[in-house]
């Protein structure tokens, strides 16, 4: 049985005529005529009393009509919204997106796309690279914005974004005028990092490592605005993503880090081998696009 013999059926019982059913629905009467004793077969009941001058339902046709016709409105139903799925009038997008990255330009692509496709609604959940890592392996998020190097083996990704991080100092510190500094010679400072959650905790803990001392670290957190107002009460220095650092306020400076340098890379990325939405796979074309566009003309 599919549908296509219910759907007969049911225009039989309109009808209550195999020709005129026929006529209507552009087939042969034989044809439509052998769909519902095939029917019949299957089910091994008869559906029609074929002794009447009019073709009458039986008991168990009526019952039948009443389920084909549910059936029929469904498969409707399921019709419309695979079609609106494809037209992208309707769908939801699971982005996982790091506090620690200005997502003015981002989020400016994201209403772009949506002013395109209205209907689709969104999920930003703020979290760290590996947190979002995490979540898109596991199917919780369909992409995220996170720090590269990524797992390869596991996640396609995109970058877009590449700068350096920036050493933060409250303005009375004796390094505030440097024009920049070496890594090394921030041996004996007191750091004040994102948690552990965020892969810039790593780098920069590496970073301090390559240079020859391991960083005193006094506090954590997985707020930038936190961060600069700690900066500001003189409890440490920290490193800063150099556009977050346009941000900040006049209560703390930056200063060029050197030798080594330290900066991060920003990449989308989305999981290997598993279902990604319409909607999502349209967001992800969208936005490439459209990060690509806005890194050729700087």
């Amino acid at each position: 049985m599919d549908i296509k013999h219910l759907q007969y059926f049911i225009e039989v019982s309109n009808f209550n005529s195999f020709s005129k059913a026929a006529d209507h629905l552009f087939i042969t009467q034989p044809t439509i005529s052998k769909m519902i004793k095939n029917l019949e077969a299957e089910l091994g009941v008869e559906l029609f009393d074929r002794s009447r001058k009019k073709l009458v339902l039986t008991d168990a046709g009526k019952i039948l009509l009443e389920q084909a016709k549910l059936v029929n409105k469904a498969f409707g139903n399921l019709e419309t919204e695979l079609d609106n799925l494809l037209e992208l009038k309707t769908g939801h997008i699971r982005i996982g997106l790091p506090p620690i990255f200005d997502a003015h330009f981002f989020l400016k692509v994201v209403g772009l796309f949506h002013e395109k496709y209205p209907g689709i609604t969104f999920q930003l959940k703020e979290e760290g690279s590996k947190s979002i890592e995490d979540a898109v392996e596991q199917n919780e998020l369909d992409v995220g914005v996170i720090v590269l190097p990524t797992q390869d083996e596991l996640f396609h990704h995109f970058a877009f974004m590449e700068e350096d991080l920036m050493l933060i100092l409250p303005t009375s510190h004796p390094l505030a005028g440097c024009a920049e500094i070496d890594l090394a010679s921030l041996s004996s400072e007191s750091f004040i990092l994102f948690n552990k959650d965020f892969a810039l905790n790593d780098r920069i803990i590496s970073s301090c490592n390559d240079a020859g001392f391991q960083p005193r670290v006094i506090s954590e957190s997985s707020q930038w605005s936190f961060i600069e107002e700690m900066v500001a009460s003189k409890l440490g220095i920290s490193l800063l993503p150099e556009s977050i650092c346009r941000h900040l306020s006049d209560h703390v400076c930056t200063v060029r880090v050197v030798n080594p340098s330290i900066n991060w890379n920003l990449a989308i990325i989305w999981r290997k081998n598993q279902y990604l939405s319409y909607a999502a796979k349209e967001w992800l074309s969208f936005t490439k696009k459209e990060l690509s566009k806005a890194a050729s003309t700087q």
